[in-house]
């Protein structure tokens, strides 16, 4: 029986994400022209540019989980600071800023721990938000925690949230033009994987025995076929809402694989699963809108969907539609997670949400493919 790979036949997406700086290589060269064409296209880079910026993420990743050790109790935060091409770690306290700049990141001072910012936006968590509530998250550059409203609401219940809120400590309130929302897409044309033969969604990763996507793509025991109407496999588990994630067992015709659709710019080779810092450059793919970049702007974001609330996303400002969900986040070579939803589209641009892949691994006990 012909075997088919996951990624070139079914629409899979990848992240890629810098390499450590000593132990760990630079992104590997499968990914670079692929990450490089998207950054030109999305982020107004020159070649020289993207280069330098991917070659100084690296390391800026590698080092932070040794920052962050090294500010203990007083870390309030990290960052990826691209003008400066270095890890950025908040501190409350000025005593931490010499262990903390050994590790080679850059320390400034803060007013609130991290512990203490997670705390507030669990404390969000537990309450029930307006649907002109948007979401909620910590912005760790601005040390403080954000609560996004729909701009001109008038709705009394939103502002009895944000009372309760700012009852938790620091809060900024942002107001947006348009409300988030999951990018399953109806059966269409394209690189793609089709649930129940009803609905389209995208790849995510290749793992031993099938592939991750998004919770709200299918549930446990819905069918999966390919974009040729092939039996593909079926969902093994599915978490929506609270999370967005799902893991797919693929049939023996499926070969997993760790490559990932460039969508024209050649594919992208996964090579681990490192988490990338805010401030870092990212990029997704998905079968409705292809090949995209932008960076990566907040971590554990509650984001309020109208069907129901997904917390502990990453918010982006890269682009997708609907299709896209489930589809791959890369930072160099690294995967990042799976689109869940957003808001704005790839002609005037957007937010959008992914789920971290590494919660993904851990819920279902599931090892990516790599190359």
């Amino acid at each position: 029986m012909k075997r088919t790979s996951l990624v070139k036949s079914a629409g899979a997406a990848a992240l890629a994400a810098g390499a450590a700086l000593a132990v760990c290589l630079a992104p590997s060269a499968s990914a670079v022209q692929p990450v490089s064409d998207a950054m030109q296209r999305d982020l107004g880079l020159t070649t020289e540019q993207v280069r330098a910026r991917l070659a100084q993420e690296a390391p800026a990743m590698d080092v932070a989980p040794a920052a962050r050790a090294a500010a203990g109790e007083a870390f309030g935060g990290s960052w990826y600071d691209a003008a400066a091409g270095k890890l950025v770690v908040g501190v409350t306290d000025a005593a931490k800023t010499a262990a903390v700049r050994a590790t080679g990141a850059e320390a400034v001072p803060v007013a609130h721990t991290q512990a203490a910012l997670d705390a507030a936006k669990s404390a969000l968590d537990g309450l029930a938000a307006p649907k002109d509530v948007t979401g909620w998250y910590v912005d760790e550059q601005a040390n403080s925690l954000v609560v996004t409203v729909k701009l001109g609401t008038a709705d009394p219940a939103v502002q009895r949230f944000l009372d309760q809120a700012k009852a938790t400590g620091p809060v900024r309130v942002d107001s947006v033009t348009e409300t988030p929302r999951l990018y399953a897409g109806s059966v269409v044309g394209g690189n793609a994987y089709y649930i129940n033969n009803a609905a389209r969604c995208s790849v995510g990763f290749s793992v031993r025995g099938g592939f991750v996507s998004a919770g709200h793509c299918g549930s446990a025991g819905d069918s999966v076929t390919g974009p040729d109407g092939s039996a593909m496999g079926t969902f093994q588990g599915s978490s929506f809402p609270g999370n967005d994630y799902s893991y797919v067992r693929t049939n023996s015709s499926w070969t997993p694989t760790a490559r990932v659709n460039g969508y024209g710019h050649g594919d992208v080779t996964v090579t681990g699963h490192t988490a990338a810092a805010v401030g870092a450059s990212v990029c997704r793919s998905g079968s409705t809108s292809g090949w995209h970049c932008g960076t990566i702007q907040a971590t554990n974001q509650t984001v309020n969907y109208a069907e129901g609330t997904v917390s502990g996303l990453t918010k982006t400002n890269a682009c997708a539609e609907p299709g896209d969900s489930g589809g791959s986040w890369v930072s160099g070579s690294q995967a990042q997670g799976v689109t869940s939803g957003g808001s704005g589209d790839c002609t005037r641009g957007g937010t959008t949400y992914f789920q971290p892949v590494n919660e993904i691994l851990s819920a279902y006990g599931l090892t990516l493919v790599t190359g």
